[in-house]
């Protein structure tokens, strides 16, 4: 009897072993589940921790960018590159980068991280349809409707743009130009640049000019070319325009500058401040033979003829002149800082004559660089109808910010222009703001790597 009992209760034993480990297993799914649950949710804690130390960081290169601005050495001009840190700048466990236009013998492969003069750039509200149509891929239909987007009234029908809806108004940022027109092409304002980061990634690719595959005409996925098929980099008419460039007509102290365009009898104040009575009354006796001046390079030139204006001299007396009567100048174009692209397409600049400008500045903080002076013996002939559309002081800046959080997550980016013309002795304003993250990453595969192998190594500096 009792080896039957045990040998019936055997099945009892097996179901209950069953039950216990489809429980065990239940327990255990549940345990996996919740446990990739609270990672899952850490890993979102993470990000967003991440995403708000960019924010920090964005506000404050932000803040940095003003205060390198106010303190640079060398007043009213694009500070020097070697007086400031522009990347992978730590703040917290966040870093910061500010992107900026390569010069000359920068890489055309990965980003240059700089601050941006916006005086090196046309104005869409200053610049006419000829200097306009001789900016890259620009056509003169679309550079005449640019010029009337913003003077005609109502809408236009004549030439050969068609019917265009235009504003009558002065335009507020280079993006809308979007709007001119009826709506411009994309490819035209972006040109190869669809991160506007100034480079062209191996990633970019114009895709409509070939059907949509990943790589533009002309190039591999290593090398990609250039959406025009030339192999070259074209970065869109967003690269070379603004509308911030603008330069008050007085000085920090309040003095208001003397218009050259006026005579040099009405300039007799500012040449007495800015050199003495008696060298005022010299300049001035000697130049009231000459009726007409065409710019401050002209001014300058006919004082050094007439008057023997040293260097010097023209140190001191440039700041106090102008080519305007109202309270600002808009839209001349920095010397220093533009390309020379920008250069050429100013009336009555070659583009040898552009090349020699650029070949020729001063090293960028040099005292030479906040005068004209050293553009006249270039121009030559040209110095005096040239010079109207040229300065060496900028009062706007842009920040193109970019930023990560912790482990290099969180990216975000966002660009500002500062202006300093509204209050010279007061700090920077923000007068324009747009957020660019949506762009896509824009600081190239070496700082991805970096930013990668610091995580690895437990987000040292990269």
């Amino acid at each position: 009897m009792n080896t039957r009992a045990s040998i019936s209760s055997r099945p009892e034993h097996g179901s209950v072993l069953i039950i216990v480990l489809v429980i065990c297993l239940g327990l255990v799914s549940l345990s996996l589940v919740f446990g990739h649950s609270m990672m899952m949710s850490y890993r979102g804690e993470d990000n967003d921790l991440a995403g708000r130390q960019a924010d920090a960081a964005i506000r404050g290169a932000e803040q940095y960018a003003e205060t390198i601005i106010a303190n640079a050495t060398v007043g009213n001009t694009l500070p020097a590159r070697s007086t400031y840190q522009a990347s992978a700048v730590p703040l917290g466990e966040a870093f910061f980068w500010f992107i900026g236009v390569p010069l000359a013998n920068d890489p055309t492969d990965k980003p240059t991280f700089a601050l941006v003069d916006e005086a090196s750039k046309l104005n869409l509200n200053s610049a006419g349809a000829t200097s306009l149509a001789l900016l890259p891929d620009m056509t003169p239909d679309f550079a005449l409707a640019i010029r009337q987007w913003r003077t005609t009234t109502g809408t236009d029908t004549g030439g050969s743009i068609g019917f265009n809806t235009v504003k009558a108004a002065p335009y507020e940022s280079p993006e809308e130009l979007a709007l001119v027109n009826g709506g411009t092409d994309p490819s035209v304002l972006y040109g190869d640049d669809a991160n506007l980061n100034h480079v062209f990634d191996p990633e970019e690719s114009n895709k409509a000019t070939n059907g949509g595959s990943a790589v533009a005409i002309g190039g591999t996925s290593a090398t990609p070319a250039s959406s025009s098929g030339t192999g070259q980099f074209n970065p869109g008419l967003l690269e070379y325009v603004t509308v911030f460039s603008r330069e008050p007509n007085t000085m920090s102290d309040g003095t208001k500058r003397g218009n050259v365009l006026n005579g040099v009898g009405r300039l007799r104040n500012v040449l007495t401040t800015a050199l003495g009575n008696a060298r005022a009354q010299e300049i001035v006796q000697r130049l009231q033979r000459v009726r007409n001046f065409r710019s401050v390079v002209d001014f300058c030139q006919q004082a050094t003829q007439q008057a023997s204006l040293t260097t010097d001299e023209w140190d001191k007396i440039t700041p106090y002149l102008t080519m305007s009567d109202g309270t600002y100048q808009v839209g001349l174009v920095n010397a220093n800082t533009a390309s020379a692209t920008v250069l050429s397409c100013l009336s009555g600049m070659t583009t040898a004559l552009a090349q020699q400008m650029v070949a020729a500045r001063p090293p960028p903080g040099d005292a030479a660089a906040s005068n004209l002076a050293w553009i006249a013996p270039i121009l030559g002939s040209q110095a005096g109808s040239v010079g109207r559309y040229l300065t060496t002081r900028s009062y706007q800046f842009s920040v193109d910010v970019a930023a990560v959080g912790r482990h290099g997550r969180g990216y975000r980016r966002t660009l500002f222009v500062l202006d300093t013309s509204t209050d010279p002795t007061g700090p920077p304003q923000i007068v324009y703001q747009r957020n660019l993250s949506n762009l896509g990453w824009a600081l190239g595969s070496d700082a991805r790597t970096a930013l990668r192998d610091a995580a690895a190594k437990g987000g040292v500096q990269p």
